[in-house]
């Protein structure tokens, strides 16, 4: 029998206990060691695949105290295939153990681009599977006033519009007084683009940068955030960093939240 040896090592030159933290997807971590961040795409025995804003895909060791999240050292563990107590959609709407898509409704969603379909998929998308909402998105708020004319809608097929910058005196704010009725619910968010929505803080910055007026807003904030000036892989990395409606802006999940009890509240399927 082997006898007991006390560890002698000083209190304070032993390893400090660090988190662990289930690898769970699009958790994004960065590599100890290196300057590689990227979201969980896989997670298999020993080790984790990250994708970094680029698409490019890594394998890694699942090794102790091998990577940061938000800053701080942690152990990445294997998720549990078997978690327990009720789940949450990414919305915080609890979810309906095999539930199927419903038939989708009449009443329809629109909103003014992709990236804001893809966000308000991404937070969304379990319920308004659920609930039988299709999400579409406009080419420009231009367009606006054809796409209510064509689409007709009447209490059993409501029409609910998510506009970006829809303030007082804009014309973003015009095109939407004029084709606003009891039966199309038109509401919108201050920012100048969607991607402002998302909190600075999912992303490490402090602050969204002013952009001065007369440059390309999204160019400008590349540029200004020493990203490259590639706008499509600067959504994608926006988009990876959220997880839930916590790391949205509260004046975009109310929006949305109205605008899916809108065309769901009497609307026929």
């Amino acid at each position: 029998m082997r006898e007991y040896s006390p560890d002698l090592t000083p209190q304070w030159k032993r390893p400090k206990a660090v988190p662990e933290v289930a690898a769970e997807p699009d958790l994004v971590v960065e590599v100890a060691g290196t300057d590689f961040c990227g979201a969980v795409v896989a997670c298999e025995a020993g080790t984790v695949t990250l994708e970094d804003r680029f698409g490019k895909r890594r394998v890694f060791p699942m090794e102790p105290r091998g990577f940061l999240l938000e800053g701080a050292v942690v152990t990445l563990t294997r998720p549990s295939r078997a978690p327990s107590g009720p789940l949450r959609t990414a919305s915080g709407s609890l979810t309906v153990p095999g539930a199927r898509a419903r038939v989708a409704r009449a009443g329809r969603i629109y909103v003014e681009g992709r990236h804001d379909a893809e966000l308000v998929e991404r937070v969304w998308g379990d319920d308004l599977r659920i609930e039988g909402v299709v999400v579409e998105y406009l080419e420009g708020i231009d367009d606006l006033p054809a796409v209510v004319a064509d689409f007709a809608p009447t209490a059993a097929a409501r029409l609910g519009v998510l506009v970006d910058h829809l303030v007082p005196g804009s014309k973003e704010s015009r095109i939407a007084a004029s084709v606003t009725s009891s039966d199309v619910l038109i509401v919108g968010h201050p920012y100048v683009d969607v991607w402002q929505a998302v909190k600075p803080s999912a992303l490490g910055i402090a602050a969204w940068p002013v952009i001065p007026r007369g440059q390309d807003w999204k160019t400008g904030v590349c540029r200004a955030l020493g990203w490259p000036e590639n706008t499509g892989a600067a959504w994608q990395h926006i988009l990876s960093r959220v997880t839930s409606y916590k790391d949205l802006e509260p004046v975009l999940l109310g929006r949305v939240e109205e605008l899916i009890d809108f065309v769901t509240v009497g609307g026929g399927a």
